[in-house]
């Protein structure tokens, strides 16, 4: 069963329904007993990296995502938070991934980064089979995370950053794959069959 985190800051709705459109059953709580009995995690997130990483404070599970064995996908801010900091947040987020989200320059552009845009870089992994530089994939913000040993395929937009990044049993996407029609179906059906066919990652 793939479980979606609840904690008042998700996309979840939509990410459900893109869900439900690939046949996946899932249920959407911030109940660590039913996260326990989980076979993967999807972690979403919209909106601010502070208000985000607080709620989860609050609910405990920062610290449940931290001991995490089972795969886990963050996407847009739930990527964001994996991360060591923010400029968009006074207090540290959850560093499993290393390096610090810089605000886009919004002298130089306009910001947020809102739109389609490809991959610049793609590395091999489970979660991007069938994916590639021509791709497109849609995405909505204005912070973004670094680029690092993590980061399995990069976009630019004014400055290359990670699109998407993955470290162990966490993954994570800066876009929104339930927004990226076709290309966002393969990615989540990817991560669907990393939970239910484990392979070496």
């Amino acid at each position: 069963m793939i479980v979606m985190i609840d904690y008042d800051a998700g996309n979840v709705a939509s990410v459900s329904n893109a869900l439900t459109r690939l046949g996946v059953e899932h249920v959407i709580t911030a109940d660590h007993d039913v996260l326990d009995q989980a076979s993967g995690v999807i972690f979403p997130g919209v909106g601010h990296a502070e208000a985000a990483m607080r709620s989860l404070i609050n609910k405990g599970l920062d610290q449940w995502l931290l001991q995490a064995t089972k795969p886990v996908l963050g996407i847009c801010v739930g990527l964001q938070l994996m991360f060591e900091s923010s400029e968009e947040s006074t207090i540290p987020t959850l560093g499993i991934f290393p390096g610090r989200l810089h605000k886009f320059d919004n002298t130089m552009m306009k910001v947020p980064h809102m739109g389609w845009n490809t991959f610049k870089e793609v590395k091999r992994h489970p979660l991007l089979i069938g994916l590639d530089a021509s791709d497109y994939h849609y995405f909505v913000h204005s912070y973004y995370p670094p680029l690092g040993d993590v980061t399995l395929a990069s976009c630019e937009y004014g400055v290359e950053f990670t699109a998407v990044a993955a470290r162990g049993n966490f993954m994570g996407i800066q876009y929104h794959p339930e927004k990226s029609g076709a290309a966002g179906a393969t990615l989540l059906r990817n991560f669907c069959d990393i939970v239910y066919q484990p392979i070496a990652i």
